[in-house]
């Protein structure tokens, strides 16, 4: 297992910057998500990591080996692309053996490492097939199973599942964290899928406009967004606006004209100063409906339009200040009836913004 180390990276194409004196590590054997926008960046990253985009400026190093100028074929990465890119007259075996025998793998052996690795995506027993004769999600396992069976020192994956239907893109996730996990090889790969990085992500970087936003676990990322910008892009948010009365430790009480809120900070190095303007994010799954006041935080609304999903109904909820998304788990028939009501949250569930 390698690490990846990337310093000042900076690539411009013409007057646009799409990569940004950009700084990232991923550790040994981690599963790493890209994530952002159309045109944040990260397809650039990935193939300036892959060989085929040469930076401006800045150094990558797999492990302690700077790879910045080396061309692709001598940086030992697998590549699954979103368009599958196999061969069409070559059959599944022939086609996941090929980078072997490129490399002039002895027969014997490619032929192992080749059941090998269609048994690791499960598709052991389709070798003799070609590609117009099998499902997408086959053929993607295929891909996989081509970039892994060259042993590569870092797997590099493209948007593999963006070409998929919902319910095959559910069934890959837990099978590409399983076949990364077993074969434990530092894994870089980009969405722009929210609830798939959220999914099987070790960790992720959020980024817009070449630059890193924020790095983390998904439940880091998603419960503790450092802007309006990770918050916004990932899941579904309310923003509040309002003025910072003052805190202590991680909490801050913030003035709003909804009423106090106790929350706390999306980034602990930002603290706001006493009157400074700032953003409270609440997602609406945090939000509990209540017939009296509550204690704590809580503002005072109605429930306007819903949507009624089974196991959960969407409301828009309206106070003097606008509307809120609530999200309630195990809805109650009397939730949507119009009448007044409190939607409180729980201070751990505030976070408090700066920019």
């Amino acid at each position: 297992m390698i690490g990846i180390q990337i310093q000042q990276l900076t690539k411009r194409f013409g007057a646009t910057v799409a990569l940004d004196r950009l700084d990232l590590a991923i550790r040994p054997g981690e599963l790493f998500f890209l994530l952002g926008p159309s045109g944040c960046g990260k397809t650039t990253l990935l193939r300036s990591l892959a060989g085929f985009c040469l930076p401006d400026h800045g150094t990558i190093r797999f492990g302690g080996e700077d790879v910045t100028a080396l061309p692709p074929h001598r940086r030992q990465t697998g590549m699954v692309f979103q368009n599958y890119a196999l061969w069409p007259h070559l059959t599944v075996a022939e086609n996941v053996a090929f980078g072997l025998v490129e490399q002039r793998v002895p027969r014997a052996e490619t032929a192992a490492r080749v059941a090998a690795a269609l048994a690791a995506v499960r598709m052991g027993d389709l070798g003799a097939r070609r590609p117009n004769e099998l499902s997408g999600g086959q053929q993607q396992r295929v891909a996989l199973a081509r970039a892994l069976v060259v042993r590569p020192r870092c797997l590099l994956l493209d948007e593999p599942l963006s070409n998929l239907d919902a319910r095959l893109r559910q069934e890959l996730r837990a099978e590409i964290r399983r076949v990364c996990l077993d074969s434990r090889v530092t894994t870089v790969y980009v969405t722009h899928d929210q609830k798939e990085a959220l999914a099987i992500a070790d960790r992720m970087a959020v980024l817009d406009a070449g630059r890193i936003l924020q790095v983390g676990t998904p439940a880091e990322v998603y419960r503790r967004p450092v802007s309006r910008a990770v918050a916004r892009f990932i899941g579904e948010t309310d923003f509040i606006a309002g003025r910072c009365l003052g805190g202590e430790g991680g909490r801050v009480l913030v003035e709003t004209s909804a009423g106090r809120f106790e929350g706390v900070l999306g980034d602990p190095a930002a603290r706001p100063a006493a009157g400074a303007a700032v953003t409270l994010s609440v997602r609406p799954e945090c939000w509990t409906l209540h017939r009296a006041p509550p204690a704590g935080n809580a503002v005072r609304g109605r429930i306007g339009g819903s949507v009624y999903l089974g196991e959960m109904a969407q409301y828009e909820f309206a106070t003097a200040n606008g509307a809120l998304k609530i999200y309630e788990l195990n809805p109650r028939p009397a939730a949507g009836d119009g009448a007044e009501m409190f939607a409180a949250v729980d201070p751990e569930d505030v976070v408090v913004l700066t920019e």
